[in-house]
């Protein structure tokens, strides 16, 4: 854009910035201060009744499974003295008793409905579970049980899994915790759909505020803040605020509406303009290097100065990575190319992620030894299989070692972790390499972006990598995320849902 322009709309945006500057800045850090305060404040009691909500369910749990290890030591009376637990313990809606290898002890048969697969809760207990003892919340459909194993005064152990009582758990927990809170403030229990499992008020005429999470106890469940509507601080200065916010935006959209909507076609030309300049001299650049590479130790080869075997082996190394690095770069622009005009096809089916990662990291076995990182891999066991393009997926995750690579300073460290997470299979790619800044990490997927820093636009890069990555992923009807500290390094996480979820 021309100087001349830049100082025009400068000049008038800035006049009417003055104007509202001035006016508003004490009331802003008024409201600023008065919502931070309204809210901590909100938070941390709710935070504490959850907690205490928390604490009285564990120990529910903790009550009855005492006297449920009582009620099993008999084997021949176990159905009868089981019942009679029950009726006596209205917290746990069902109660199932299963054999080490098993065989479901109660109730036989189910009285309530199929029970639940004994081989699905084994695979959310860990191995060492029968050996130590203890209790588990075990996801099980919408809900959550409690497993525990029960070895006091037994020949062999038996594994107890426990659902709770809706009505049981409002009863002696929530109203007992609940009820007694004083004050304008509504706290209510409230499932994922934000249904309300119990409130002591009704919540008809109050406002969501905001809700805090249960620990493992209560995954499902959150509890939430509500305040009557128009009652709170934070109302009135939300409202007096929004008067003055109006005022000033008409004003200032009145003055700047023209100068705003040519300044930012300009100057969205101009940035896209720079950005694809940009991207076809990396992408130049970023060709000729492993091709230079390629013929000066093909040249090296061919006039036999290679001075013995182990040379030569790594003379034809240095060929093959090259070789490999070329490919990923010209696989990288044909399918932006694709992507962009539209044509991108992916083939899915059910795939184990593991040997996805494991081919991946030996295609950079050479340049990790070469440049002196220190590498983990760790996949988690028995991951279930994941609906994928694997080549695809195996270049996204390429393009994310391939940029710890690009990254890494002087703490060359590379960490590859798989693992379950709920209904998605997790795939992280960590290094301690210089980082990205805060408020460039919303950026770093859009295609041609590159960080703006001098020491990340001297390394080589085409600015696409990401925003393949993003593109696959969520193609996979996955999700791409960063965290990052300057100076710390990068975690990139992937998440695709499991196969059997979808």
């Amino acid at each position: 854009m021309k100087r001349r322009e830049l100082l025009l709309f400068g000049a008038v945006f800035l006049a009417s910035a003055i104007l509202a500057v001035l006016a508003a800045l004490s009331l802003r850090q008024w409201e600023a201060s008065a919502q931070r305060h309204v809210r901590e404040q909100a938070r941390d009691m709710a935070t504490m009744t959850a907690e205490k909500i928390e604490m009285a369910v564990l120990k529910a749990e903790e009550e009855g499974l005492a006297r449920l290890q009582l009620a099993v030591r008999d084997r021949a009376l176990l159905r009868e003295r089981v019942d009679a637990w029950k009726a006596e313990t209205p917290f746990f809606d069902r109660a199932y008793i299963f054999a080490r290898g098993g065989t479901l002890l109660y109730p036989a048969p189910p009285s309530e409905g199929p029970p639940p697969s004994f081989e699905e809760i084994r695979r959310e207990i860990p191995p060492g579970f029968w050996d130590r003892g203890g209790r588990r919340h075990v996801p099980l459909g919408d809900g959550v049980a409690c497993a525990a194993v029960l070895a006091e005064g037994l020949d062999e152990p038996l594994l107890a899994v426990l659902l709770r009582s809706e009505q049981g758990l409002r009863r002696e927990i929530l109203e007992k915790t609940l009820a007694g809170l004083e004050g304008q403030s509504v706290l209510a229990v409230v499932d994922r759909t934000n249904r309300a499992i119990y409130s002591p008020r009704p919540l008809d005429d109050t406002e969501y505020v905001l809700s805090v999470a249960f620990g493992e106890a209560l995954p499902s469940w959150r509890l939430a803040l509500y305040e009557p509507a128009g009652l709170s601080p934070r109302d009135t200065v939300h409202r007096q605020a929004w008067l003055f916010t109006a005022a000033f935006g008409l004003l200032v959209g009145v003055i700047a509406l023209g100068l705003g909507a040519a300044y930012r076609l300009v100057r969205r030309e101009s940035e896209m303009a720079r950005l694809k300049s940009d991207f076809v001299a990396n992408v130049s650049h970023d060709l000729k290097t492993p091709l230079a590479l390629i013929r000066m130790f093909s040249e090296t080869l061919e006039m036999n100065r290679a001075p013995d075997e182990a040379t030569r082996r790594e003379y034809y190394g240095v060929i093959t990575r090259e070789s490999e690095r070329l490919s990923r770069l010209i696989d990288n622009v044909l399918d932006f190319s694709r992507i962009e005009g539209g044509r991108r096809r992916y083939e899915l089916a059910p795939s184990p992620l593991e040997p996805v990662v494991h081919e991946v990291m030996e295609a950079f076995r050479y340049p990790l030894a070469q440049q002196g990182f220190k590498v983990s891999v760790d996949v988690e066991p028995d991951l279930p299989d994941v609906l994928m393009d694997a080549d695809a997926i195996g270049q996204a995750l390429a393009n994310l070692v391939d940029n710890a690579i690009k990254y890494s300073d002087t703490r060359r460290r590379l960490s590859v972790t798989a693992r379950r997470a709920g209904p998605d299979v997790l795939v992280e790619v960590a290094d301690e390499g210089i980082g990205i800044p805060a408020d460039e990490q919303a950026h770093v997927f859009e295609k041609f972006y590159r960080v703006g820093r001098s020491d990340t636009q001297g390394r080589r890069g085409s600015g696409v990598g990401l925003a393949l990555v993003a593109h696959i992923v969520g193609a996979h009807r996955g999700r791409v995320s960063v965290k990052s500290q300057v100076g710390q390094g990068s975690r990139f996480t992937i998440a695709l849902p499991a196969a059997e979820t979808r």
